[in-house]
């Protein structure tokens, strides 16, 4: 099992855990996954399921679904745990939300998910690009439920009316993880932050669904894992994701440990019963895996 070393900034690995059979995916396949793929090129559009290697996209786009990434694929973050790449992105694609209608418009969605990367050389945090694709999406597909899974904006809150003023059906943010291990895995972000981003969403549309997520095997125990559901129920969030951390290379934060379906199963009975309305909870778990069944038709 690995060895954290919670003293010093970044998190030391001396043997790296062998991966359980539950883990396995199937390989990325399939007409509609071809189709999904092809057209992501055609529109020059970005998705988290390819940026961020996961390991559901084979399954997703064979469903003919995909978690759209706006705002290109590089981030102003240097997140210890995300494959996205980082660095200096390139200026902000104000035609992009239009490709993005198109694209959801071709697919026929009836739920479809929006998230980004952190841009905080953008005064709103490229939250405007959010607004104006949930409004094109309706205009083009009236009936389709838009989530939008949005960074903290870095504490901006004019930014989050920006995007609540769209009027979005569900507003994900992750947590990611406990307060132990938060500012080591996400720098330039604060746990209270985040929380309190969940919390004016709710103030601002009391009707919308909130959502956050987490990964574990990252080096938390189990009793820091409900505290983290007790804070967001706290925040009065809805809908909880928890899915096992997968470090995406080794220069990345290293994995404590393999999470067994069995205590995946655990955490599942107790958020139910600290009152979140729906909880999804396994090894492949991932914040936007089967998201249009997060949420009432």
């Amino acid at each position: 099992m690995a060895t954290i070393n919670l003293v010093d900034s970044v998190p030391t690995q001396v043997t790296r855990p062998r991966r359980p059979a539950w883990l396995k995916a199937r390989a990325p396949m399939g007409e509609n996954y071809e189709d999904v793929y092809a057209l992501m090129r055609d529109l020059d559009l970005h998705t988290v399921c390819e940026e961020a290697r996961c390991p559901n996209i084979g399954e997703c786009w064979n469903h003919r679904t995909a978690t759209f990434l706006l705002l290109g694929d590089t981030c102003t973050r240097g997140c210890r745990y995300c494959a996205i790449g980082k660095g200096k992105p390139q200026p902000v694609d104000e035609q992009e939300p239009q490709r993005i209608a198109d694209a959801v418009a071709h697919l026929q969605l009836k739920h479809v998910v929006l998230t980004s990367v952190n841009r905080d050389d953008q005064p709103d945090g490229g939250a405007h690009i959010f607004a104006e694709s949930i409004q094109l999406i309706r205009e083009r597909l009236p009936e389709c439920r838009v989530e939008v899974l949005i960074p903290d904006f870095d504490g901006n809150w004019d930014a989050l009316q920006i995007v609540m003023d769209a009027q979005p059906d569900v507003l994900n943010h992750n947590i990611e993880t406990v307060p132990r291990l938060f500012r080591r895995f996400r720098p330039r972000a604060s746990f209270e932050q985040s929380l309190e981003l969940l919390r004016r969403a709710r103030e601002l549309q009391p009707s919308i669904i909130t959502k956050s997520g987490l990964m574990v095997g990252a080096g938390e125990t189990d009793a820091e894992v409900l505290e983290v559901l007790d804070a967001l129920r706290a925040s009065d969030v809805d809908v909880v994701t928890i899915g096992q951390y997968l470090s995406p290379t080794g220069d990345h934060w290293p994995i404590d440990r393999y999470v067994t379906p069995e205590t995946f199963a655990w955490y599942k009975t107790e958020a139910l019963g600290r009152g979140f309305k729906h909880v999804e909870s396994g090894p492949l778990v991932r914040s936007s895996y089967h998201a249009h069944e997060h949420v009432p038709a």
